[in-house]
């Protein structure tokens, strides 16, 4: 077996799981203790994945689950609202706008108040933000998902395609120069990037705990859309500024 088909068997699995051990990766691959260690060690290096004591896990997950939307509004708070004004910042009065589900974009709607826009989005907490922002909005329909509560799935694409934006800001769950911008279900990121699409100007929002991470799926290359971060980590500076244009960092 190739090397790059089992480094993609075991993120597949990694997504399956949250974290798998060593003797496990084994058995599945058919490949020696020492082969996987190097395999792992390989994947750890281009951030997809971390060790950990008889196994691995994936490097943007808490405990190898998605985040929910309860996590991920209790941290990084400071970073996600100085992200929050300064692509809020960018939105002009008579635009349409995307924003995506996610605690970033969430904390962009105050700051949207007063502007003559209207909002497209697939975040159950953003349309109940912008209703009391008295902001006209749209909320797609779709499969809805507990712990991110976003809409998602083949009703979702097809309502979006509907649309057609003057900017869309995007979380993501990892920024890396490699892999792009990743998200760990590949139904969001089906979204993510329809929306991309139907817009003229791409955001992604992402505080500095997600550069240099990688998620299971793949949103789109950098160079694709534009970075807002608060900073990127000194490592990642140089790689990611010759990739995408950055704002903020």
């Amino acid at each position: 077996m190739l090397n790059e088909e089992r480094y993609r068997r075991i993120l597949r699995l990694l997504q399956e799981k949250g974290i798998v051990k060593l003797q496990e990766l084994c058995t599945m691959l058919e490949a020696s203790e020492s082969t996987v260690r190097r395999d792992l060690q390989d994947l750890e290096e281009r951030g997809q994945l971390r060790r950990v004591h008889g196994g691995a896990a994936l490097p943007a997950l808490s405990g190898g689950l998605e985040p929910g939307m309860a996590e991920k509004s209790a941290v990084n708070l400071p970073q996600k609202q100085k992200i929050a004004e300064m692509a809020s910042g960018l939105v002009r009065s008579g635009e349409a706008i995307y924003l995506d589900a996610g605690t970033t974009t969430l904390a962009m709607i105050p700051y949207l108040k007063g502007k003559s826009i209207t909002v497209v989005t697939n975040g159950l907490p953003q349309a109940d933000a912008l209703l009391e922002a008295v902001i006209p909005s749209y909320l797609l329909g779709g499969l809805a998902k507990k712990r991110t509560k976003a809409l998602v799935g083949s009703l979702a694409l097809d309502n979006l395609g509907g649309f057609r934006f003057d900017r869309c800001f995007l979380g993501a769950n990892g920024v890396h120069p490699d892999a792009g911008y990743t998200t760990p279900d590949p139904e969001e990121a089906a979204l993510k990037r329809r929306a991309s699409e139907l817009s003229s100007l791409t955001y992604v929002l992402a505080d500095s705990s997600k550069i240099g991470h990688v998620a299971f799926s793949k949103i789109m290359e950098l160079d694709k859309a534009a970075l807002i971060a608060e900073q990127v980590p000194e490592r990642w500076r140089k790689p990611i500024a010759e990739m995408t244009n950055l704002i903020g960092g």
